[in-house]
């Protein structure tokens, strides 16, 4: 009996996805629950399983192959045993049956190890995988990168493999490289283009004195990780906490528009932008202004987690009010950050620099950062968009503010 094998019912926020990688080829025996197919969607891989025993059957939707939601990606003939593949293979199963003739067998490996492992020119076939049932991770493609740069270089490879890689070589030195833009990444692109052609969008920035917020988390970060259960204190929940604090004040700033209605939000979905091997993900911390510091450093720990892992449901990527971004993990001293619509403001977190400040008539040496809030001028003003800065400021240089609510 033949069963199909479906893709995933997409969400509405996503309209379709590509396969992105077969761990089964026609005639492997599969088990329930077993993992077949990658489908890579322009916000997350969606891991599709195996819901009988039996062999993998014909392929109908090959790698790189477009579909939609529910729709036939190929069959398990239940019960059967595991047989060579079909002579006859459809043309979708054209990179597996290549494979075989060149007598090697497709590696079980994890879509971020290919796509590594492409990019690095690392033969999968000769990576030794530690994961679930010898699944190639990335961090097998990692060290075999290191053992690659630390070896001798080899001898010339045959002809059929060197076209396997796709570089160009154009004169001595000098090579390019032409891989497929990613789904994330093309959609990251979509977005930012449209955000820039369809809002009104400025930039507003101040500087933020970390003296206290830093004097706070370096007297109680011990007692905090442990009376958490080993939740860290960072200083992204400060961040939250006083954002959620201005948006209650300034309601527009958490508004959107919709055709020519603004609708305000009665929550703060705060969406914070998590950097992944794929691109830059931003998942959403839902009603954020009513969450404690420790449930806002655990969501963080736990979005970080699943985005490195390529762990993160579409459910917890959609939606959102108001976002931050911290350019400053990787030393960014000052941005502008593009708004992701339909949401009105975002604000940018930078590096923490000792600067010499003017206190008091006197020249002291303080932690400085930079803050910058974008906004959709169409929706937010001026006046409203500088001093809900401030009042992030002002909380973070007085976090007893946010306890007596002032």
């Amino acid at each position: 009996m033949a069963i199909e094998i479906k893709a995933p019912t997409f969400p509405e926020s996503v309209a379709d996805g590509t396969v992105a990688t077969w761990h089964k080829q026609p005639g492997d025996a599969v088990k329930r629950d077993e993992l077949i197919v990658d489908i890579e969607t322009d916000k997350v891989v969606l891991e599709v399983l195996a819901t009988a025993d039996g062999v993998l059957g014909a392929i109908v939707k090959g790698e790189g192959d477009t579909v939609l939601s529910d729709e036939v990606l190929g069959s398990i003939v239940e019960g059967g045993a595991a047989a060579a593949a079909p002579a006859a293979a459809p043309a979708a199963a054209a990179p597996a049956a290549a494979a075989a003739d060149a007598g090697e067998d497709d590696p079980i490996a994890a879509p971020a190890a290919r796509k590594l492992a492409e990019e690095s020119g690392i033969d999968l076939a000769t990576v030794a995988g530690t994961g679930k049932g010898g699944r190639i991770t990335k961090e097998d493609v990692v060290a075999a990168v290191a053992n690659k740069k630390s070896a001798p270089a080899p001898a010339a490879k045959p002809a059929a493999a060197a076209a396997a890689a796709p570089v160009v070589v154009a004169a001595g030195d000098r090579t390019e490289k032409r891989v497929p833009m990613t789904r994330l990444r093309a959609k990251i692109a979509e977005r930012l283009v449209e955000a820039q052609s369809n809002m009104a969008m400025l930039t507003t920035f101040n500087e933020v004195d970390m003296t206290e917020v830093m004097a706070l988390r370096s007297k109680y970060k011990d007692l905090f990780e442990k009376t958490h259960n080993g939740v860290r204190l960072g200083f992204m929940s400060f961040f939250v906490k006083a954002a959620t604090e201005a948006l209650k004040r300034f309601p527009a700033v958490n508004a959107s528009i919709d055709g020519n209605d603004i609708v305000y939000h009665g929550f703060a979905d705060v969406g914070v932008a998590v950097s992944s091997d794929r691109g830059l993900v931003v998942p959403v911390l839902r009603n954020a202004e009513s969450m404690s510091l420790a449930e806002i450093e655990n969501g963080i720990a736990t979005f970080g987690k699943k985005a490195r892992d390529g762990k993160l449901a579409i459910e917890e990527m959609t939606g959102g009010t108001f976002t931050i971004t911290n350019g400053g993990t990787f030393g960014s001293m000052m941005s502008t950050p593009i708004v992701n619509p339909p949401q009105a403001a975002i604000l940018g977190m930078h590096n923490i620099i000792q600067r010499p400040m003017a206190i008091n008539g006197q020249v002291v040496i303080r932690p400085m950062m930079y803050l910058a809030l974008s906004y959709d001028h169409r929706l937010i003003d001026g006046k409203e968009a500088v001093t809900f800065l401030v009042t992030i400021k002002n909380l973070l240089e007085d976090p007893s503010r946010l306890l007596l609510d002032i």
